[in-house]
């Protein structure tokens, strides 16, 4: 929580801070220090790439954790999105007047889920969208048994159940993944690594010259990147990088024309 509260710019000028001033301050040790370390230098150079594997590591592994939870959003809307649709068109086979009303409700439904991939995890907004939600789902599977009591031996209803359940479940699941988030302490461990490799490889590289400022330069240009890509993966409604919403949006406007399927006679 403690990086995504900010937002992204705020979070650029944080990690600029951070790591370019880690590297200043390895540039001016280096400066003041140029001459009087020889005997230092190889030893030092040991450790400063020592450190900078470790830095490696740490991004790689963030990186990953960030990729493979974006990665787990998406899927989860294509899923919800297949589960809406396969639960609206068995709708269209239930009989009247549970059907018209199940097909008004499965609308509403689409457009709280779209309206949930914009607003941001845990806030009080996203709360007053999953409530809404779980008022619909109620509503939808009062419909539903009513539904299978007045037709206990037929197919269409218990399928239209059974696609009902799915589709709750699904959402659940997005809801979840929106909230799964990279651990505070491992991107606090990527940032601290990052600004300490970084200052290191500034002092290494100071010692040798004027030539190192421009080499380090481009280095914490970019670890920032980096991690910048890191925190906004981990950010799916209010960063740069987003999860889409577009199979959601499709299915909501697949039920703006008439039904396909008649309405069955009982």
């Amino acid at each position: 929580m403690l990086f995504f509260e900010l937002s992204t710019w705020l979070l650029l000028i944080l990690l600029i801070a951070v790591v370019a001033g880690a590297t200043a301050i390895g540039l001016l040790v280096a400066k003041a220090v140029r001459g009087t370390s020889e005997e230092l230098r190889e030893p030092f150079s040991v450790m400063q790439a020592a450190l900078l594997g470790f830095m490696g590591l740490v991004l790689a592994f963030g990186l990953s954790l960030a990729v493979g939870r974006y990665e787990t959003r998406r899927a989860a809307v294509v899923d919800e999105s297949n589960a809406i649709g396969t639960a609206y068109l068995r709708a269209q086979t239930i009989a009247e007047p549970e059907r018209s009303q199940s097909l008004t409700l499965l609308k509403q439904f689409t457009d709280t889920s779209i309206r949930i991939s914009r607003t941001t995890p845990g806030s009080a907004a996203q709360t007053e969208v999953v409530t809404a939600s779980g008022q619909t789902q109620r509503q939808l599977w009062a419909l539903a048994g009513q539904s299978l009591n007045r037709a206990p031996t037929d197919s269409a209803p218990r399928l239209y159940v059974d696609s009902l359940n799915t589709m709750f479940d699904s959402q659940s699941s997005r809801v979840a993944a929106l909230g799964n988030r990279v651990p505070t302490p491992v991107l606090v461990l990527e940032v601290a690594g990052a600004a300490i490799a970084m200052a290191a490889l500034a002092l290494h590289l100071g010692t040798l010259g004027g030539r190192g400022v421009f080499t380090v330069t481009i280095a914490a240009g970019l670890v920032i990147l980096i991690l910048l890509v890191t925190f906004d993966l981990d950010r799916p409604t209010r960063g740069l990088i987003r999860v889409p919403a577009a199979p959601l949006i499709q299915v909501r406007a697949g039920m703006v024309p008439p039904p396909a399927a008649p309405a069955p006679s009982r």
